[in-house]
């Protein structure tokens, strides 16, 4: 192929000094045919090709190779087991009776693959919007290994972001990342970016209307902010959350994190996010910033209760089930229809307006939760049980409640450990530190009763000394102060003399 630079000569030397095309191509050893062409062209034209590229093997086969590329695209066929060219050409070979070679096969398939590739447009974000999205990443938990969620929220003008880690991506940590990222931003985006997560839809109708969770929609409405959904599968409708997600998991979570708990780890991730507000305050994007926090709306002033709601019922061992995990409740409480409020950190169990029971949360699948101070009542009708009582196996009480049960026992019998279980009953209502120095002062004086613990435990806590009057507590031993007699005094002063 000749160059841009002999293209040149030819058309000056016909141009500026009137040469014929014969002329010219004698001169630079070119057909006058080329000469023709140069005149025509500024420069190479380059191989045009007027026929399509005939293929006389593959023709036949094409229409096959064509069907194959378009299953593979089929969003149920996975990634990693969509067809090799390779594994084409076997095909065509071994069920088609194909007899070409595997180079024309694979020059189609890579010609095909791009023509299909998709294309995308660059997006406008606008001041005020945010995207979000969860990640998954292995953290060392006290010592152990788990996997963890994060909630990941960014305003795309401004590249701000917010990052939190949860220990499964459930309802209430997708409504609590919500309140916790408003609150760092200090208001609420007019819109909100999701995919398709069945935290906030329910469902999607056949028009393609979605229809959203009951606590998405009390989230909604409480921030008052409006949502869009990216199309299901399509990761870029969301592109700037699922960078972030991405590079959270390679700067925050490489080399795996290890530490006491996820509060540790929230806590170094929130000085990630100031980090990053900081950095865009001092930069380039200070304006963009100032723009996405101007455009927020202001937060409600009510603060918004980031639990799941769910329908139970107290089972007759006083059990009520959530998550896969069994929580106690107060046994006068069985059988009755409840709420059970599921936090990230805790359980409640509601009855109409008030709270009966409150637990730490566990994520443990067959987990059981108890609370001892539920079933006292209970074993207080049913005291045989106490030994063998489940809800109270390792129940840890200072020493001093033990010297007192078997005080108790040993002085009435079998009504001693009615009389213990009263005498734990007393935690159900005044702290366990004062009762416990109750139980101590009692067992220091020996008086072995319900009674008396309770005396000693009002006249601690209303501070005042205790006047114990025996005659109201038959059942504690009597002291007994003899008489004095003139007797007495003479022994002591004959005592006294002879020691002088």
């Amino acid at each position: 192929m000749y160059g841009v630079e002999l293209y040149a000569a030819v058309r000056l030397a016909v141009v500026e000094e009137g040469l014929s095309h014969h002329e010219a191509g004698r001169r630079f050893g070119i057909d006058r045919r080329t000469v023709k062409k140069m005149l025509s062209y500024s420069a190479p034209p380059g191989y045009r090709r007027r026929k399509p590229v005939r293929r006389p093997k593959l023709d036949g086969f094409t229409g096959i190779v064509d069907a194959i590329l378009e299953g593979d695209r089929a969003p149920e066929v996975p990634v990693k087991q969509r067809h090799t060219a390779h594994r084409i050409f076997e095909r065509l070979r071994d069920e088609h009776g194909f007899t070409g070679g595997y180079t024309i096969v694979k020059d189609y398939v890579r010609s095909r693959r791009q023509s299909t590739r998709e294309a995308f447009v660059l997006l406008h974000h606008p001041p005020g919007h945010a995207q979000v999205d969860f990640g998954e990443a292995v953290v060392e938990v006290g010592g152990r290994r788990e996997k963890v969620a994060f909630f990941c929220l960014i305003l795309p003008h401004s590249d701000l972001w917010f990052v939190k880690a949860y220990p499964k991506e459930t309802t209430e940590a997708f409504l609590d990342g919500h309140v916790s990222a408003f609150a760092f931003l200090g208001g609420v985006p007019l819109s909100v970016l999701y995919d398709n997560t069945t935290l906030a839809v329910a469902r999607i109708l056949g028009d393609g209307t979605r229809q959203r969770t009951r606590a998405f929609t009390h989230l909604q409405s409480h921030y008052l902010f409006r949502d869009r959904f990216g199309r299901p599968g399509k990761g870029n409708d969301k592109g700037k959350v699922e960078a972030l997600v991405k590079t959270a998991r390679r700067k925050f979570m490489v080399p795996i994190p290890k530490v006491p708990d996820l509060e540790a780890l929230n806590e170094r991730l929130l000085a990630h996010c100031l980090e990053r507000l900081d950095a865009l305050q001092q930069g380039a994007q200070a304006a963009a910033l100032l723009a996405d926090l101007d455009t927020l709306r202001d937060l409600p002033g009510a603060p918004f209760e980031a639990c799941e709601h769910v329908p139970g019922r107290v089972s007759s061992t006083a059990l009520v089930r959530y998550r896969s995990v069994d929580y106690s409740a107060p046994a006068v409480h069985a059988h009755k229809k409840v709420t059970i409020k599921g936090y990230v950190d805790r359980v409640e169990i509601a009855l109409g307006a008030g709270i009966v029971a409150r637990h730490r949360r566990s994520y443990i699948r067959g987990d059981v939760v108890y609370d001892p101070l539920h079933y006292l009542s209970l074993l207080e009708k049913k005291p045989g049980a106490l030994d063998q009582a489940a809800p109270l196996r390792g129940w840890k009480l200072d020493p001093a409640f033990d010297a007192l049960r078997r005080l108790l026992e040993a002085r009435f019998g079998p009504r001693g450990k009615r009389d213990y279980i009263q005498t734990l009953r007393l935690l159900e209502d005044f702290p366990e530190r004062q009762v416990t120095a109750a139980v101590r002062d009692a067992v220091a004086r020996r008086l072995v009763g319900f009674d008396a613990v309770k005396h000693l435990l009002l006249a601690r806590i209303e501070k005042r000394p205790a006047h114990l009057d025996l005659t109201r507590y038959p059942h504690l031993p009597q002291p007994f102060v003899a008489a004095t007699r003139a007797g007495d005094y003479a022994s002591l002063l004959a005592g006294g003399a002879s020691r002088g």
